[in-house]
């Protein structure tokens, strides 16, 4: 049917079905803001836009109810104000204000925000932050925790206010700092400069995956398993085939059997091959089946619905307690499985880790007390708003590209290569920008049901997951049950510390070893004891991870340290509480200490040979000290007025705290690389293979190059994540970005600099001066000799360029870590807790964080705020539950609840500087480690609160009445 739409003051005429989303029309249309979160309820509200004024789910509205309408996307707000010699009117003041404050991470929901934002300010041009809050409460965020879009909100109302020409201040709102060592004096690193990446995102340009619209796309579907495990007896696509608009449908029968594994990481990889494309066996409710490639996504899924199964039921193994009893059905049968270590699919055993430092059996005989508990972690979604999304097609040369939403562009290209058949140098992976990750995009997931498609009919194809399937079928932190046993001394003195943990790596192995090996590393890792023993720790971390019929466990944001830190953080608080010392004092007697071996290192390095390190930076105790009193440690912890309400008896507060220690990178293997080229202005490119996913690394990596070079950042144009173009860089993950690609920046921006200078000289002695290469500074887009005088960049790059003894000033350089120095972290909370419901209310969160010199205040504010928002939710309501056959209760934002706007603690973040020296700019990871500490602060808040000792995550308010009801029996009783 025709349809007539008043968009952006301009009438659009259309072909659209009668059914055809709103949503999906604008994106036809070329409004590319609108996002897609493959949500079918519109809890995410990414496809916000403005219908007569007010803000609507366009993926909840048919086109045709939208007609007599006027709509508004956030094309229209504004753009770049310097377009070659036309100029326009620039930026809105909601837009401005986002740039300015760091509100942009990903990106992804920021034209939905801003839409938001623009509908509140219009009705109430003075709003509260409540109302601010309220307005944006139906945008999900999963990067930002809402502290910097509400900020810019509250920024741009009083711009929009101010009379013309008034002062109104600086948006940004710096976090707080305290230096433990000297920084030394920088130009450009260390400051909160924009991010390089903000003005496209907030007028919402065609930056990522699906945004791109090739001619004659076809439209991928897949076939999932509706049982948790079984054969496949046969499968019929006839229907499907013959069904007019579908292009291709595939079976295991179809495309060659690869074995391989999913997980991105570095060759080879540590863990199992046990994953092949299509598979005769599914092993987890939503496997996969069939591809379908369609006109249309409508005629693909019609598609799925016309294939015929058989399938042969075998028994599930649910529940990981299950997984190695005798008898077990065996999940990976396949002769072509490929075992790592000591991996052994006859007894579902993904892989073992067993480290032994020290001797526990001594220091738990030489302990006055020994406690021991279990502990449970649930399974947890990344809930990235951009769902995993993939486009392949041939290029104009037959090579495959494959673009891609991934923080692993490189691994995807080498895995894939056997996989389909095709050498490396016929495949480009491009990766765009990302609409959130956190680990979910390091595996190569979807990337072979395009191409195989792709293959099969040449022509371009789109898979893009729906919100179902990323619950399903992508991956999740993997679930473990913990045992801690701690020996004591009654002076609190840590004799000995055991973990012993069972880990459901699900259906697939994909990170199963490493993962879990984290676990125990960088939590176990942290206490070493006092006196003699922290001369030589009694650590034990005994591990098995095995195979369940439930959906891949895998890499999420924190890699399997914060399911270490819930029950060692909760049990350090109870050990501390049992012997009557101090939360406090106790954890830092016990902790690591600079000048110390990290005692893992020494025993373990992800399945390769140890490198033992000595840690040189801690900043831990200044952590404790200055969270503590941020918080108001000393004035509530232990004063019972406080923990009251007035008039409420059934209100209790609490006041909690973990510490924690995070890990940077992975030494002796991750390698990252860069290349650096002026150009005739004097300005620079820089090519990386970094992944920026929202972090904002593209930014930090310019700094680095500017600070080195003696330019702004603006002067520094970054291109990242394209094999055909880019160095290599393993990806985005491990907390590696700033300390590895970083360091290979500033070799190759050093190697740049040595040739500017070398070029200066020549200049100067045009100007009859005598200078020394290494005497001219760079600075201010200029080489300055030592008297003052100067060339600018642009002379000195048209003389290279054009005029004499002509070269291309370039480097590329890379760089492998011989060190993993870790961050440190004080996690602070308060709660109030409902004694009648069991009802938790988090009220403020407080971080300390030593990430080494901050390269960039306000951007790693915003990292640390938006992954205690994870951490919060780890804490108190996100779990992914299966029923005894594996169905999975959770399949959306509606039943999995992750905080919105309006929900929200207060968070501060507090960055203690020390300065590590394995970095050129002594920098260390901050971008994982506030994913350990808020839950069991929390848990720890709770129990402070009133006595609910809660040691299986979430805290759900079914849990603390329980815990107290169980209180008040015994007390009765």
């Amino acid at each position: 049917m025709k349809l007539t739409l008043l968009i952006n003051q301009a009438l659009i005429e259309c072909e659209a079905e009668p059914t055809a989303r709103l949503l999906d029309v604008l994106r036809e249309q070329g409004y590319l803001s609108a996002k897609s979160g493959g949500c079918v309820r519109g809890e995410c509200g990414a496809c916000t836009v403005l219908m007569d004024g007010k803000p609507v789910n366009s993926c909840m509205f048919l086109a045709v109810q939208a007609q007599g309408h006027f709509l508004e996307t956030v094309e229209a707000r504004g753009d770049n104000p310097q377009q070659g010699w036309k100029r326009s009117t620039g930026f809105d003041a909601i837009q401005q204000a986002f740039i300015e404050s760091g509100s942009v991470q990903c990106g992804y929901c920021t034209p939905a925000m801003i839409l938001a934002a623009r509908a509140l300010l219009a009705s109430n041009p003075n709003p509260t932050e409540q109302q601010v809050r309220e307005a944006l409460s139906g945008v999900l965020c999963r990067c930002t925790a809402y502290v910097k879009p509400v900020q810019a909100v509250l920024k741009a109302a009083e711009l929009m206010r101010a009379e013309p020409g008034a002062s109104t201040g600086s948006t940004k709102e710096e976090p707080r700092m305290v230096d433990l060592d000297e920084i030394p004096a920088t130009l450009t690193v260390g400051k909160s400069e924009t991010k390089v990446d903000a003005a496209k995102l907030v007028q919402g340009n065609p930056a990522f995956t699906a945004d791109l619209q090739l001619a004659g796309t076809l439209h991928a579907k897949v076939l999932r398993s509706p049982v948790a495990h079984a054969r496949i007896l046969s499968i019929n696509v006839e229907k499907a085939r013959a069904l007019p608009g579908v292009a291709a449908v595939l079976t295991w029968q179809d495309i060659p059997r690869v074995i391989y594994s999913t997980a991105g990481q570095s060759d080879p990889i540590p863990g199992p091959l046990d994953m092949v494309s299509l598979d005769n066996k599914v092993r987890f409710v939503g496997d996969r089946v069939a591809f379908v490639a369609a006109e249309t996504s409508q005629i693909a899924e019609e598609a799925l619905g016309l294939i015929e199964v058989a399938y042969e039921e075998l028994p599930a193994i649910i529940d990981m307690r299950d997984a190695m009893r005798p008898g077990a059905v065996q999940i990976h049968d396949e002769p072509d499985y490929v075992n790592f270590d000591k991996s052994d699919p006859s007894q579902n055993l993904a892989a073992e880790i067993r480290i032994d430092i020290g001797s526990v059996e001594k220091g738990f005989a030489e302990a006055d007390r020994i406690f021991e508990q279990e502990y449970v972690v649930p399974k947890v979604q990344q809930a990235h708003i951009e769902p995993h999304v993939t486009l392949t097609y041939w290029d104009e040369d037959d090579r495959l590209v494959i673009r891609t939403s991934t923080q692993v562009p490189f691994h995807v290209r080498r895995q894939m290569a056997p996989v389909l058949g095709l050498p490396v140098k016929r495949i480009r992976v491009v990766k765009p920008r990302i609409g959130g990750g956190f680990g979910n995009k390091q595996e190569v997931l979807i990337e072979d049901v395009a191409a195989h498609l792709t293959i099969v009919t040449g022509r371009p194809v789109l898979y893009e997951m729906s919100r179902e399937e990323e619950f399903i079928a992508s991956r999740s932190r993997h679930p473990m049950r913990v045992r801690m046993k701690t020996g004591v001394k009654l002076d609190g003195t840590i004799t000995a510390n055991e973990m012993k943990v069972l880990s459901d790596t699900g259906a697939y192995g994909c990170h199963a070893l490493t993962v879990t090996g984290n676990t125990g590393q960088k939590s176990m890792g942290l206490y070493v004891g006092d006196g003699e023993y922290r001369k030589s720790p009694n650590i034990r971390f005994h591990a098995d991870i095995v195979y369940t019929n439930t959906p891949p466990s895998g890499a999420y944001r924190g890699y399997g340290v914060p399911q270490g830190y819930w029950p060692l953080e909760r049990h350090m608080e109870h050990i501390a509480r049992a012997l009557g010392v101090d939360p406090l004092e106790f954890r830092i007697k016990n902790t690591l200490r600079p000048g110390e071996y990290q005692p893992f290192s020494t025993a373990w390095n992800e399945g390769r040979e140890p490198s033992p390190e000595i840690v040189e930076t801690v900043g831990l105790t200044e952590c404790v000290r200055q969270g503590a009193r941020a918080i108001g440690w000393a004035e509530k912890f232990g004063n019972p007025v406080w923990h009251s309400v007035p008039g409420k008896p059934h209100l209790r507060r609490g006041i909690g705290v973990a510490t924690v220690m995070q890990g940077t990178a992975i030494p002796y293997l991750d390698m990252g690389g860069a290349s650096i080229k002026i150009n005739d202005d004097g300005s620079f490119n820089l090519l990386v293979g970094a992944t920026d996913l929202g972090t904002g690394s593209d930014t930090v990596l310019a700094q680095m190059a500017a600070e080195v070079l003696g330019v702004g950042v603006g002067d520094v144009v970054v291109y990242s994540s394209d094999t055909d173009f880019t160095p290599f860089d393993k990806g985005a993950y491990a907390s590696s970005t700033t300390y590895i690609s970083g360091t290979a920046v500033v070799k190759a921006a050093k190697e740049v600099a040595r040739q500017i200078r070398q070029r200066a000289v020549m200049l100067f002695a045009d100007q009859g001066l005598e200078v020394e290469a290494d005497k001219v500074l760079l600075r201010d887009g200029c080489a300055w000799a030592p008297d003052g005088k100067s060339v600018t960049l642009a002379e000195i790059a048209l003389d290279a360029l054009h005029h004499r003894k002509q070269e291309q000033i370039m480097a590329v350089a890379s760089y492998v870590s011989p060190s993993s120095p870790p961050p440190f972290a004080a996690q602070f909370a308060t709660v109030l807790v409902d004694t009648g419901t069991g009802q938790v209310t988090v009220e403020e969160l407080i971080m300390a964080v030593d990430g080494g010199v901050i390269m960039n205040p306000v951007a790693a504010a915003g990292q640390i705020e938006g992954g205690i928002a994870q951490a919060l939710g780890y804490g108190v309501c996100e779990e992914m539950v299966y029923d005894p056959h594996g169905q999975p209760r959770e399949k959306d934002l509606v039943d999995y609840h992750i905080f919105r706007a309006d929900e929200m603690p207060a968070i501060e973040t507090i960055f203690v500087q020390t300065y590590e020296k394995t970095h050129p700019f002594g920098a260390k990871a901050v971008a994982e480690i506030p994913l350990d500490g808020a839950a069991p602060a929390i848990g720890n808040a709770v129990l402070d609160a009133c006595g609910a000792e809660i040691f299986n995550n979430p805290i759900t308010p079914e849990k603390v009445w329980k815990a107290l009801h169980d209180i008040n029996k015994t007390e009765v009783g």
